[in-house]
């Protein structure tokens, strides 16, 4: 099921299934929520240093930025404002925050990951689900590694570099098949791009996987490598409003940027989706989120700013796609985010149901309300399943 909020009308079974899971207040409706936990991306942000290699040539200067590499634009943050406004509005329906006023102590708690763009995301998306209320934004200092972000670079669980590689191989079926896959994304990144060289915008490397120098993670080089940032770039710099323009860029328009976000989702392919790579990369934070889960007594709501490899790690270790309208699909958006919300029904039977949300191309572009949430379908028993994995 998907549903777009602030658009057209659906249809009335759509909005009847709806009203059922978010207006827990109604003594008519069978389930109540009882918690909501948020698993989301962070917003938009400059490029980070080395994304569009500097040898990758283009017909067109690269824009300028208004900010330094790797930082949230203040339009990435105004993005994130409107979409927690749209969600406090049904959070609200639901009875977890309230319709006026700031949440009570501890009703909303936010923790990010200690880079500058998911701290000032955390922000953002609290100044929109509770207006002038300074929420309290938690993080670990500057130079220290969250396992729940980072669970690779915190080694919290044995890594084995060969068992990696193996389980990453028998997932792509080769990281050179994965990358003659995509070559017709390719092709079209050149032609996207209007490439000077008659070789194409990059120089050509072997596909090859290795251990990272310090052992606990896995390198890859080679086309996909290669051009998965650049993509990302193109993207980045679209929804931020830096292209096309009268000059430059006129190639990149939205269905060109969709077929080429194959190329960034399919780092995932290799660094959070293979199941040696998804036990590790998912455990920390999947845990983190099974015992909010079990803990209804605390209510509220729990938002976990981080990246889309934590976003595209989770939803591996449930089993659902990621799949929205304007994007590659298993590729996650600025502000992209899994949303867990926790049930009971009048007998006391607690479920759990997950959505996928994103904010449309153009909504991030435009900063419009439109936000669409597609119900998936999950095995949380699995999930426990995969998550526990990371402790061997």
């Amino acid at each position: 099921m998907r549903q777009i909020l602030n658009a057209r009308p659906v249809a009335t079974a759509l909005l009847a299934c709806a009203a059922l899971i978010w207006t827990g207040a109604s003594e008519a409706a069978p389930l109540r929520v009882e918690r909501v936990v948020v698993v989301m991306r962070h917003g938009v942000r400059a490029p980070i240093v080395g994304e569009a290699p500097e040898d990758t040539l283009t017909g067109a200067l690269w824009p300028t930025w208004p900010v330094p590499p790797e930082h949230l634009t203040p339009h990435g943050a105004k993005a994130l404002e409107i979409l927690g406004d749209v969600d406090r509005r049904w959070l609200a329906r639901s009875g977890v925050l309230p319709a006026r006023g700031c949440p009570a102590p501890g009703q909303l708690r936010v923790w990010t990951n200690t880079a500058e763009r998911t701290i000032a995301s955390g922000k953002a998306f609290a100044e929109g689900l509770a207006p002038g209320c300074d929420t309290p934004i938690g993080h670990l200092g500057p130079n220290q590694t969250d396992p729940l972000f980072e669970p690779l670079g915190a080694a919290v669980a044995p890594f084995d570099p060969a068992a990696a590689i193996a389980s990453i191989q028998a997932y792509t079926g080769g990281v050179d098949q994965l990358a003659a896959r995509l070559k017709p994304q390719l092709d079209e990144l050149d032609r996207v791009l209007d490439c000077r060289a008659p070789k194409g915008c990059s120089p050509v490397r072997p596909s090859k996987l290795q251990p990272s120098t310090d052992g606990r993670g896995i390198d890859l080089t080679g086309p996909v490598r290669d051009a998965s940032g650049t993509a990302q770039v193109l993207l980045l710099q679209y929804v931020e409003g830096l292209s096309p323009d009268r000059s430059n860029w006129r190639a990149v328009e939205p269905a060109a940027l969709k077929r080429v976000g194959a190329l960034h989702a399919a780092l995932f392919d290799v660094f959070t989706r293979p199941p040696y790579m998804n036990a590790r990369q998912a455990g920390p934070l999947g845990r983190r989120v099974l015992a909010a889960l079990d803990a209804p007594e605390a209510g509220g709501v729990d938002v976990f700013m981080g990246h889309d490899t934590n976003v595209t790690a989770l939803a591996a270790a449930l089993g659902v796609p990621l799949d929205a309208p304007d994007y590659a699909r298993g590729d996650v958006p600025p502000g992209g985010a899994l949303v867990f919300v926790a049930l009971v029904d009048k007998s006391g039977k607690r479920s759990v149901r997950v959505y996928y949300q994103t904010q449309p191309l153009e909504t991030i572009r435009r900063l419009d309300r439109r936000v669409t949430r597609s119900l998936v379908a999950v095995s949380l028993d699995a999930f426990r399943r995969r998550v526990a994995e990371a402790r061997e």
